[in-house]
């Protein structure tokens, strides 16, 4: 396949050739069978476009970094057959895709419904761990504990025939495409744009979800302006293979309700339909004029010798390669005497070195963890082995970075290096249970 060729996704359509498209979107670690319990309703009035994730459920394994990319490759399948203007509903990873959809594509989306989804799914941190642990110890460990993240546990226990084969979906999935699939929701952030959505949309959320609850579904419908929410009782992450009868209810009051037309070009105008009827189960949350979480703006630095300050940039990478914990301490502490050294290290460590093209970061923390042995820096050693399995060393590659510094930093300094090594691969590495 030619580099320049976006990757198309796999695919199904199900229903009448002739009627409007629905797009169904999956959650990470699952396929487009999911949805299996509401095509046969859906189908009578839609014809259902269903798609996997890169290298979920046996898709060509092309992983996809971020939303955008993914949403990005969905368009360049749905143009491959012709498809122009759609409805969209997506859960979690899913849901994400359909946000990216609505902000940057508004012209093809008629209709949007967010089910178990957020405009910031926890934290960069907590997906990037989750991509060190599938990196060192496979798909296993996140594939045992799905049911949990998935499932209430009455449902978990008395459908273990449904929750082994949630496991088995998870087991099957590419551990690359996984772990890009997670770096896509670490980075994904879209708290400060919900404004702009502008297509009818249902936030549908389980009571008992834990993952992407009814806060943040909350969050959503206070921050989009043309936004109703459904809570779905007695169901978990992923409502719509635990409570399959009323997420196809919702859906299809929803969608058949609140269609929003395409503008047409020869006017210039855009038809108004008419108010849709709330769905069922869906609560009034106050229309504000924004989102409720917004990202407070970067200070901005002066521009100096004519270039763009590096400050913000390196501001991402740093918390990028380091994680926000980190970062977040280290800006924490800072005061009057230390301050300057933070912005310091921010603008010109991380935004004008590890910023630069010439080197990956996985080569760039090879280099940084030899020069921090050569040192004897053992504390800066410690985070930037977190570091190292962030940017995609395995545990085997750091223990070769290290053994290859005993020869030319010598034996000593590489004994204390592997002490701490060794501790910190443990923590970071070790399955929660």
């Amino acid at each position: 396949m030619s580099e320049t060729t976006t990757p198309a996704l796999q695919y199904r359509f199900d229903g009448p050739d002739d009627a409007p498209v629905l797009i169904l979107g999956p959650s990470l670690g699952t396929t487009w069978h999911m949805w299996d319990r509401q095509i046969p309703e859906l189908t009578k009035q839609w014809r259902v476009f269903r798609f996997d994730l890169p290298g979920h459920g046996g898709a060509p394994a092309y992983p996809g970094g971020s939303v955008s990319e993914l949403a990005a490759r969905l368009l360049a399948t749905l143009d491959a057959v012709g498809v122009q203007r759609f409805g969209y509903a997506g859960c979690a990873l899913g849901g994400a895709i359909g946000a990216e959809l609505a902000l940057r594509h508004p012209d093809r989306l008629a209709s949007l419904a967010l089910i178990a989804a957020s405009p910031r799914f926890g934290t960069a941190d907590e997906f990037r761990q989750r991509g060190v642990i599938v990196r060192t110890n496979g798909l296993d460990p996140i594939a045992r504990t799905s049911p949990d993240r998935w499932f209430t546990g009455g449902f978990a226990a008395a459908q273990p025939a449904i929750t082994e084969w949630a496991v088995q979906m998870v087991r099957t999935t590419d551990p690359g495409c996984y772990i890009a699939a997670c770096e896509a929701l670490a980075s994904f952030d879209v708290r400060a744009e919900l404004g702009r959505i502008g297509v009818p949309t249902l936030v549908l959320v389980g009571s008992d979800d834990q993952v992407t609850g009814p806060a943040e579904a909350r969050t959503l419908v206070a921050g989009i302006p043309d936004a109703r929410l459904a809570v779905v009782p007695s169901a978990s992450h992923l409502v719509p293979v635990e409570q399959p009868a009323a997420v196809t209810d919702l859906l299809v009051r929803h969608f058949s309700t609140a269609w929003q037309p395409a503008y047409d070009s020869t006017t210039g105008q855009i038809a108004i339909p008419a108010a849709p009827a709330k769905p069922a189960l869906a609560v009034a949350v106050p229309q504000q004029s924004g989102p409720v979480a917004e990202i407070a703006p970067a200070a901005v630095q002066p521009e100096a010798m004519g270039r763009p300050d590096p400050y913000d940039a390196g501001l991402k990478v740093r918390r990028e390669v380091l994680g926000d914990a980190h970062v977040d301490r280290a800006l924490a502490t800072a005061d009057e005497f230390s301050g300057d050294f933070q912005e310091f290290i921010t603008r010109y460590a991380w935004g004008e070195i590890w910023d630069r093209p010439g080197l990956d970061r996985r080569s760039r923390s090879c280099v940084t963890l030899t020069a921090l042995v050569a040192g004897g820096h053992l504390d800066e050693l410690a985070f930037h082995t977190r570091a190292a399995l962030r940017n995609g060393l395995t545990p085997d590659e750091i223990k070769e970075v290290l053994l290859q510094a005993a020869v030319y930093c010598g034996v000593p300094a590489a004994n204390s290096a592997f002490k701490v090594a060794q501790q910190i691969i443990r923590e970071e590495t070790t399955p929660e249970e």
